[in-house]
């Protein structure tokens, strides 16, 4: 069953024109045809069954069927603070976060982050990352989107950060997640870019309430090492 993504307000029996990157993707790529059967969501909760009414290289519409109230999400609200990483890698480290569940993503800007942008360009990379969670949304069946921030300084980050476990990444850290013995509803995970926190910064996030863990004795990548403890926190207090 092809899963497609539309941003509008969806109702049950009625006809809807896919927007221009949907009607591409059920056209161009799946090369769907006339009564083909879709699922259609618009990340507030829940889908739609529907099918192709109609086709052509511009224009796509399908009718929608009955509404189901299906969900997928973790009962641990997870938020992945993560230093910004250059090109694929950030794309690789949202991609699969959406998939093991995470609820936001928040960008950072960090000491060692090589990535820097102006406004503007920051807005379309945000755009461009939210593609990247709407097309894992599309895959694992999730029908709520994950919230994806503006990138922001760290400083700023731990200024809000109000979650009941905060949780940074650091290999020379002696904790692990095993010897934490609380069972959150809700938790961050700090992780550094390819070139991961100075000391300053590790130490500032200790200084914030956050309790610095180690996923072994192997330096992962950045996107590995994410990807990992999130994994590990969904298989301790989530739904994994």
């Amino acid at each position: 069953m092809q899963r497609i993504y539309h941003s509008t307000p969806l109702a049950p029996d009625s006809l809807i024109e896919l927007d221009s990157a949907a009607a591409n993707h059920v056209a161009r790529v799946l090369r769907l045809k006339i009564g083909d059967i879709l699922t259609l969501f618009n990340g507030t909760g829940g889908e739609y069954t529907a099918s192709v009414h109609s086709i052509n290289k511009r224009r796509v519409t399908v009718a929608l069927g009955q509404f189901s109230g299906r969900e997928v999400e973790s009962p641990l609200a997870i938020t992945l603070a993560q230093g910004i990483a250059k090109g694929e890698r950030m794309d690789y480290a949202i991609q699969k976060a959406t998939e093991l569940g995470v609820i936001r993503i928040v960008p950072l800007i960090t000491e060692r982050c090589n990535v820097r942008l102006s406004d503007d360009r920051w807005e379309r990379k945000l755009q461009h990352w939210q593609g990247v969670a709407i097309s894992a949304c599309e895959q694992c069946g999730r029908n709520h989107l994950p919230a994806i921030d503006l990138p922001r300084t760290l400083t700023e980050w731990l200024e809000q950060d109000q979650h009941e476990l905060r949780l940074t990444l650091d290999p020379q850290s002696r904790n692990k997640l095993a010897n934490i013995k609380t069972r959150p509803s809700s938790a961050s995970l700090l992780v550094g870019p390819e070139g991961g926190l100075s000391e300053l910064e590790l130490s500032t996030t200790q200084n914030s309430g956050y309790l610095s863990i180690s996923l072994g004795p192997r330096i992962l990548r950045s996107e590995t090492a994410g990807m990992a403890a999130l994994a590990i926190m969904q298989t301790y207090w989530g739904d994994l």
